[in-house]
């Protein structure tokens, strides 16, 4: 399934951030998926794993946290500058498996 529309499914991630909704957005990802965030300073992979990081994100948010800035493809990435939980402005950078799933997310803060 290497012709997935690898926009739309950062665009349905960025949706489920936004309307809190952990099983959505747990299903995007490979059960084997990692994740590192240079702004926790983590590194972790699973999807118990992802499953705690992002319960307790999700539960934290800002009412306007998860808004679209910007959204490019990078090669075989999709880079996405949003804000965050907390509303800083990140930029995402992710990876795809051939089955159209999240397979990786690196996040950093956006640049200025």
């Amino acid at each position: 399934m290497d012709d997935f529309d690898k926009m739309a499914l950062v665009v349905d991630w960025l949706d489920a951030c936004r309307n809190r909704k952990l099983d959505v957005l747990l299903d995007l990802y490979d059960p084997s998926a990692s994740l590192e965030c240079r702004c926790d300073r983590i590194v972790i992979s699973g999807r118990a794993a992802l499953s705690a990081y992002w319960q307790s994100k999700l539960t934290a948010a800002a009412p306007e946290a998860f808004v679209l800035e910007e959204i490019s493809p990078f090669g075989e990435r999709i880079l996405l500058d949003c804000s965050d939980f907390e509303t800083r402005r990140v930029r995402i950078a992710f990876t795809f498996d051939a089955r159209g799933k999240i397979a990786h997310t690196d996040c950093r803060p956006a640049p200025t």
